[in-house]
């Protein structure tokens, strides 16, 4: 037995497939409430770890068991829903506890020595609130009415709101609703991006003051993450704004959770825990009492049916706030340009038009770099990567190839590297060579004030340096900038005022791809970027937003000229019914990295055939492995299998019985694997 008087159950950071699958047992002279942070030994190191409870019979033999070496004293334990939201995730993403639980703790929390923290706490001083600075706007009718549902409703609550119909407004009050209820009571909000995250800070700033206001995600420091975690766990912080990973944010008071732009895949963790923080959103809604709202002008398939269904309620705000309209859709039909025509001629004159007003447009394309491919115009070399299998984009700024999958960059070859010819040529079109083909179109295109038209682009390559994004912005926003040209992150969730046009050029290879999630987001990208125009109400008039389009009699058009979201989804929903696919049945992908494209598919065919064997296998598909659409990153072969139901209870119990069959196939050159459940692309 052990020599220690409490013997307790504690969480340690454990890698998802480690021979530890759960807690571990370690001697306390003290009994310790669960949630409690301590440090204890684990190998030659000392590392975090969290309570989970009383440990269960003898896990280690009389004088084996280590004892807890400290507390972090001071610090409040871990509340029960927070415990049993990480456990849940753990269990339905196929992961270890204490790879789940401690990724949720800030990193720097994790390496912090109980004297370390101690230190810490005697140099902490408060913060106080602030005076909240603007009276709220009216509301309009349709604002007060989804207002009073969430007032006096349980929810979850879908806000389907047009662009511009005031979807952050409600947000605001529906906050300032529950903080005054409860003076203990917390919010959580959420939001698909870290590039949206400042602006939307700075509204709940203005609103509640800067003391009850933090933010978390991924752009910030460790000390920062630290500081603003602890505001949260204590209580301090009344509103925690964040991205995915703020799901899992210690929030003891949690009355309320905001999903804003909730259809956005940069909910679906990629890596590691697979986790949809959507979707755990609402189970931790559901977990500790709290409201969730989900907010989009193009809800997931999944919430839409939901809604439909009666899982949700659906509250409706199809208006713009004020006078504002949404944009005339226009097609162009490229089959009728000019052969090689990048921006067509009617839609050139419509961006000098904005120009001559005073106004801003905004051009789409989603490809960042000069071109997607350099190749030689004698042979048949193209700039491949020779880690993947992939081209490297042709950056033409810096002179650079550069692979967008794995980063390996050369400078651009002085000729061919095959043939030596020196006549090597960019092939394709990325923003980079966009923004320099619209400059010189327009050169000698005046603005009102007698100054020369300027174009400017926004993409992840231009936005690299710490405040680049704010810089850009704040030029978009002074009218310095007369056509803004990006990829997809300049559509999600700006307000521009002056853009009364946007372009999307080059969109709709999606309409063909072999994911069947393509078109749906296909249509909410073209409508959020759609969404930008036309939002202050006195240019509204003659918002418009045009779609240069090999193919426009497809459906997806038809629906997006009406700024129809509910027949889209109709039609879509339509076919993944007839063809049984989410949200009709359920999924999960078992991924595999190798040497060898062989090897990780021998990996993925033995765990097929191990699988035929479990109780739940007759209600479970098991397709045959086939490599992934990249194949081959920084020299690992990948391949992927996809596994299906209609039951989703029954495939989640045929993935806990499956674990340690893929755990135990040992195949030489694996180099490792993981199971997505609920992927959002195949």
């Amino acid at each position: 037995m052990s020599s220690w008087p409490h013997r307790l159950a504690v969480v340690v950071p454990t890698p998802a497939h480690s021979t530890i699958a759960g807690p571990l047992t370690y001697g306390s002279e003290f009994a310790l409430p669960p949630g409690t942070l301590v440090r204890v030994p684990l190998g030659q190191r000392d590392v975090l770890g969290i309570v989970w409870g009383e440990a269960d019979g003898d896990a280690l033999p009389a004088g084996v068991e280590k004892k807890i070496a400290g507390t972090l004293e001071g610090l409040p334990p871990l509340g029960e829903g927070w415990r049993r939201l990480v456990g849940f995730a753990a269990a339905y993403y196929q992961r270890s506890v204490g790879e789940v639980a401690l990724a949720a703790v800030p990193p720097q929390l994790r390496e912090l020595s109980p004297e370390q923290w101690e230190r810490r706490q005697r140099r902490k001083t408060a913060t106080g609130e602030g005076a909240p600075a603007d009276d709220p706007p009216p509301l309009t009718d349709e604002q007060a009415g989804a207002l009073s549902q969430i007032r006096t409703e349980p929810g979850p609550f879908l806000l389907f709101g047009a662009t511009g119909s005031g979807k952050t407004e409600v947000y605001l009050r529906a906050v300032a609703d529950v903080l005054a209820a409860d003076a203990a009571a917390q919010a959580l909000v959420m939001v698909p991006e870290i590039n949206l995250t400042p602006q939307l800070q700075a509204r709940f700033v203005e609103r509640f003051g800067e003391g009850a206001v933090v933010a978390l995600h991924s752009g910030m420091t460790n000390p920062q993450r630290l500081k603003a975690w602890l505001a949260a766990h204590t209580g301090a912080a009344r509103i925690v704004l964040g991205t995915r990973m703020a799901v899992f944010a210690s929030i003891p008071k949690l009355a309320l959770i905001v999903v804003d732009e909730e259809h956005d895949p940069s909910y679906k963790q990629q890596e590691g825990a697979r986790y949809s923080a959507r979707d755990l959103a609402l189970y931790r809604g559901k977990l500790e009492g709290a409201k969730v709202v989900l907010g989009s002008a193009t809800p997931s398939l999944e919430s839409w049916q939901a809604s439909e269904k009666g899982r949700y309620r659906r509250l409706a705000m199809p208006s713009r706030v004020g006078q504002g309209r949404l944009p005339e859709v226009r097609l162009v039909d490229m089959n009728h340009q000019p052969r090689g025509t990048v921006v067509s001629p009617p839609l050139l004159l419509a961006i000098q038009e904005r120009i001559a007003r005073g106004e801003q447009a905004l051009l789409f394309l989603n490809r960042r770099g000069y071109a997607p491919v350099l190749a030689c115009t004698a042979c048949d070399w193209k700039s491949e990567c020779p880690n993947c299998s992939a081209f490297r984009v042709f950056h033409k700024i810096d002179r650079t190839l550069r692979c967008h999958h794995c980063g390996f960059t050369e400078r651009v070859p002085r000729a061919c590297p095959t043939c030596g010819n020196l006549d090597i040529a960019p092939v394709g079109r990325g923003t980079e060579q966009l923004e320099e083909h619209l400059a010189t179109l327009f050169a000698g295109t005046l603005r009102p004030d007698g100054q020369p038209a300027r174009v400017a682009r926004m993409d992840a390559d231009t936005t690299r340096a710490k405040g680049s994004l704010e810089a850009q912005l704040g030029e978009v926003h002074s009218g310095a900038v007369d056509v803004l040209v990006g990829t997809q992150m300049v559509t999600k969730g700006h307000d521009f005022r002056r853009i009364t046009l946007v372009a999307a050029l080059n969109a709709e290879s999606a309409l063909f791809s072999s994911d069947f999630r393509a078109p749906e987001r296909l249509f909410a990208l073209l409508m959020q970027a759609g969404g930008r125009a036309g939002r202050d109400a006195s240019r509204a008039g003659h918002s418009q937003m045009w779609v240069q389009t090999w193919h426009p009699d497809h459906p997806l058009f038809a629906a997006l000229r009406k700024h129809d979201y509910p027949a889209f989804a109709r039609q879509q929903l339509a076919e993944r019914e007839a063809a049984a696919m989410p949200p009709f049945s359920f999924q999960a992908l078992v991924r595999a990295d190798a040497r060898t494209q062989e090897v990780a598919q021998a990996f993925l065919r033995a765990a097929s055939e191990a699988a035929q064997e479990l109780p739940e296998a007759d209600q479970v598909t098991v397709f045959p492995p086939v490599p992934m659409a990249v194949q081959r990153v920084a020299n690992v072969e990948r391949a992927q299998m996809v596994v299906e139901s209609v039951s989703r209870p029954a495939l989640q119990r045929f993935l806990a019985g499956w674990g340690p069959v893929l755990q135990g196939q040992r195949v030489k050159g694996l180099i490792r694997w993981a199971v997505d459940v609920d992927p959002l692309a195949i």
